[in-house]
């Protein structure tokens, strides 16, 4: 287990395990949504994630659902390895460790922004103009 870890730890992990990624994968988290949702919003450095988990959860359930689809595999999977390494209590840091074993799970999930960031906005715009 890495004492110190780095967003490029988190940036790897997340490659590797969005290679894996199987649409029962995203069975899993939708069934995992109120558990991953509850663990992001509780204390340590996941909080100031909890919109952006919000808005992944709903791109999940349109794609799921076939209402969106305007959006590439690589970033599905990529979201769907994030919230899965959150819901993982043993990953780079266990979470049993107070504040720090969460550290590792914000930068899987920052990692993750990093790369779907454009197809979130997108799906918001889309997610908006579709209200109206």
């Amino acid at each position: 287990m890495p004492k110190n870890i780095k967003p490029e730890d988190a940036e790897k992990e997340l490659r590797e395990k969005t290679k894996k990624v199987t649409e029962d994968d995203i069975r899993k988290v939708l069934n995992r949504e109120d558990e991953i949702e509850k663990k992001v919003r509780g204390e340590g450095p996941l909080k100031e994630y909890i919109d952006a988990v919000k808005t992944m959860f709903s791109l999940l359930k349109a794609y799921w659902s076939g209402e969106y689809r305007e959006i590439p595999w690589l970033t599905i999977a990529a979201i769907v390895a994030a919230l899965l390494y959150v819901f993982s209590p043993i990953d780079l840091i266990p979470d049993f460790i107070p504040i720090l074993g969460l550290v590792d799970d914000a930068f899987v999930i920052a990692a993750c922004l990093k790369l779907v960031k454009q197809d979130l906005a997108d799906f918001e715009a889309w997610q908006a103009s579709s209200r109206n």
